[in-house]
């Protein structure tokens, strides 16, 4: 298997300019570090970007995925590993953001000798990259991975890992949503208030249970049927609605998008009822000014990255050898955390978005340790 630097690709591909661009000169660039990874062999294209390593090794997940272009992986794998940056450090994590994505259809690429390659290429960063699952890639596959390097998270639990972290990430939702409602309403409870869950699969199903436990009242909508009826089977008293955008229509108090990203376009922005957004899915806020778009409003937006942190928690913990309740303790603290952002955010007159990312660049500029970063404010 060949490893090579991003700065080869400039020498024999001029078209990816644009990418290089964003890497050394644009605001969204200060990666660390491009690696490009191959393996004729096993079919293995790979592209691993770490964007810091100011608060420990980064930590992000293995993307697989047919992108058109060998730029468009690259680029992609730039804004990701740039996320994580943000993500853990707002996670409390003494952990630094990183992203990889293999190039190519997994349900016709992936293979266990595919997989040993890419495992040979983490295990070629000596411990600067963590990996994890993403889209295209699941615990099983973690597995095989984890044969080549001992940076690999996300295994099963017969093999010291933690599993499905979908349980985690809906806890670290619903504690996002607690703070919201302490925030908007002075009080950390969703009893009483009418919550619309979009997307009730594998991380909105257990959001749901957390809502009813506290008294909420819960609307859901799905794309799949089966997914309504699980819920609805189980719960009676929970209402479905066609779609999303009879969702966002329904009179509601806190709106939870767990589904696609970009669900907080302009069209829904504006046809809103709720008060409050918080939900797991990634990447919600379709494009730069919807988050002002919400404040002008009056709609108080839990940013995405820091609420749904409960997963990268989870897999972060088996670093330690994996401890349920040591994560989930971890995973409370996205109260506080969220809590301190709308603080930020009052403070410095901007919406909660733009100060989630001014405490995160301000915590990897002082390489600040969990130990020392954000004390619980308590309720």
């Amino acid at each position: 298997m060949g490893v090579t630097t991003v700065t080869d690709v400039r020498q024999t591909s001029p078209s990816n300019e644009g990418v290089l661009a964003k890497l050394f000169r644009s605001e969204q660039g200060g990666h660390e570090q491009v690696v490009l990874c191959q393996d004729r062999a096993s079919g293995l294209k790979a592209v691993i970007a770490l964007h810091s390593t100011a608060l420990g090794p980064a930590l992000g997940g293995t993307r697989f995925f047919p992108y058109a272009s060998d730029e468009e992986a690259v680029e992609d794998a730039l804004n990701l590993a740039r996320g994580m940056s943000y993500k853990n450090a707002l996670a409390g994590l003494d952990l630094g953001g990183g992203k990889s994505v293999i190039i190519g259809d997994p349900d016709t690429l992936k293979s266990e000798e595919l997989l040993l390659a890419y495992g040979r290429c983490v295990a070629s960063l000596g411990g600067r990259y963590v990996t994890a699952c993403d889209v295209g890639t699941y615990v099983a596959d973690m597995d095989v991975i984890a044969r080549e390097n001992r940076w690999t998270t996300g295994r099963s639990p017969e093999n010291g890992g933690a599993g499905d972290s979908s349980v985690l990430t809906a806890f670290g939702v619903f504690q996002g949503m607690r703070a919201a409602a302490k925030s908007q309403w002075g009080d950390a409870t969703l009893k009483g208030r009418r919550v619309g869950v979009a997307g009730v699969g594998k991380v909105g199903h257990h959001l749901v249970e957390h809502l009813l436990d506290d008294g909420a009242e819960v609307v859901i909508t799905d794309v799949r049927a089966e997914a309504v009826d699980r819920i609805t089977s189980r719960h009676p008293q929970v209402t479905a609605v066609t779609d999303a955008e009879v969702l966002v229509r329904t009179p509601l108090d806190v709106y939870a998008p767990c589904a696609l990203g970009h669900a907080l376009d302009d069209a829904t922005v504006g046809a809103l009822t709720a008060t409050v957004v918080c939900g797991a899915a990634n990447n919600q806020l379709a494009h730069p000014g919807v988050e002002k778009d919400l404040a002008d409003r009056g709609i108080l937006y839990a940013p995405d990255y820091v609420v749904n942190a409960g997963g990268v928690i989870q897999v972060a913990d088996e670093l330690h050898g994996f401890d349920f309740e040591r994560a989930k303790a971890k995973a409370t603290r996205i109260y506080d955390t969220t809590l301190a952002i709308f603080a930020r955010a009052k403070a410095d007159g901007v919406p909660p978005a733009v100060a989630a990312d001014r405490l995160a660049e301000q915590r990897m500029a002082e390489r600040t340790p969990a130990s020392e970063w954000l004390r619980p404010t308590g309720e």
